[in-house]
């Protein structure tokens, strides 16, 4: 039940001692409000970082080519070697794990080297499979992205990236069923995209004419060699078996040595999303550390002035011991001190604390920052930081609670 006389007594109690209540609620009010920013900034920070690779199926492994360190039947140390189409055939034949996979050819030949009417940019161009836009996601602005029929039949079509759009065409104009030449060779504009993710492959894919690879293969004259491959695991399958199984075939298939742990490279987005996870995991335990410890200093505080309360109230608590106040009520007036003073503080400072966040996070939206900073404390984390502030502030009174359970009535009336 409600007792409004004991609430005003706490209160009163509170603003009796007002300056020792309010330098010792700040304790609590700075070490809430610091750990409010510090956590904000972190997500932010992790936003910003996870933005990077945000759009990229995380469960994709890239492989590239590079020089051997063996020698191999026949083949002297130092071999540079270069994937082949085969190579992708005898991957989706014997590695069940694969959902998408793309090579991928880059070609950019002199300045200029795309032109539309009198208009000209130097981009490169870039040949891919039409699975490469499942593992590295677009925004399509106008038109379509690549299809298996474009790849099947080698159609001279193009996706180009917002940057080339907007130097070749005019804002008015749809490049849509247009023809651009890149190097050389005319290809009708079927698509315009902007990539989600801030990393991309091979290059800025805003400022890159992307073709179909069986295309790009036969007017660049590479014949069946590639340079890099995309591939994306299927759900529920490791990455790790996945990679293996790759760069054994691609050993098999290119006669290099099987120990031979230089000559065919490989990465892995899940392991770096891995790393990623634990950098924030071990910054947001610093942050909780630091944060708790100056929490702490304003609970030691608290229970300072509690103390302070209880040596100034001896002879009240002793006379309300004497006519037969329980023990329970003395403790519970005690304890319920303590809390609001803590609450009080510590509310303050996580109101505070987010506010200043959301001021944050309206200056930086404003000033064309990256989308991806959004500096915010989650809703789990608040939750958190509330229960802390409640066991906090039932610390500050076991104290005091001590201390005054100790009094006995006789020695309490006889105080001066």
């Amino acid at each position: 039940m409600f007792d409004i006389d004991r609430w005003q007594e706490i209160w009163i109690t509170i603003t009796r001692n007002k300056s020792r209540s309010v330098m010792t609620g700040f304790g609590v009010f700075w070490g809430i409000l610091m750990l409010v920013l510090m956590l904000g900034a972190g997500t932010g920070l992790k936003n910003l970082v996870m933005g990077t690779i945000e759009g990229f199926a995380t469960n994709s492994v890239f492989f590239y080519s590079d020089r051997t360190s063996e020698p191999y039947k026949g083949f002297a140390k130092g071999r540079y070697w270069q994937m082949r189409n085969r190579d992708i055939d005898v991957i989706k034949q014997q590695v069940t794990g694969v959902k998408y996979i793309s090579p991928v050819l880059w070609q950019q030949i002199g300045e200029n080297n795309v032109v539309y009417g009198l208009k000209t940019g130097t981009y490169m161009a870039r040949g891919v499979m039409d699975d490469f836009f499942k593992i590295e996601t677009q925004h399509v602005l106008e038109g379509r992205l690549l299809n298996s029929v474009d790849i099947a039949e080698r159609r001279k079509v193009c996706v180009i990236g917002s940057e080339v759009r907007k130097v070749l065409f005019e804002p008015d104009k749809s490049p849509i069923g247009e023809y651009i030449r890149t190097n050389g060779i005319y290809y009708q504009v079927v698509g315009v995209i902007e990539p989600i993710p801030d990393a991309q492959i091979g290059g800025r894919t805003e400022e890159s004419v992307n073709v179909p690879f069986t295309t790009l293969q036969q007017t660049g004259n590479f014949g069946d060699k590639f340079y890099f491959l995309c591939v994306t695991a299927a759900d529920g399958i490791p990455c790790e078996r996945v990679t293996d199984e790759i760069v054994t075939i691609l050993k098999t298939q290119n006669q290099i040595a099987p120990t031979d742990n230089q000559a065919v490279g490989s990465f892995a987005i899940a392991a770096q999303f891995e790393k990623i996870q634990m950098l924030f995991l071990g910054i947001n335990i610093l942050i909780w550390i630091v944060s708790l410890g100056t929490l702490l200093a304003g609970v030691v505080g608290i229970s300072n002035i509690m103390m302070v309360t209880v040596k100034e109230r001896t002879r009240e608590i002793g006379i309300r011991r004497a006519i037969g106040a329980k023990p329970s009520s003395i403790v519970s007036q005690i304890m319920t001190e303590s809390l609001v003073l803590t609450i009080i503080a510590g509310c303050g400072g996580l109101c505070l604390g987010v506010f200043i966040l959301a001021a944050i996070d309206s200056v930086v939206t404003s000033s064309g920052a990256p989308d991806a900073i959004h500096p915010e404390i989650s809703f789990g984390a608040a939750v958190v930081a509330l229960v802390v502030l409640l066991l906090s502030g039932l610390v500050a009174g076991l104290i005091p609670v001590w201390r005054a359970m100790q009094i006995k009535a006789i020695d309490a009336i006889r105080d001066e």
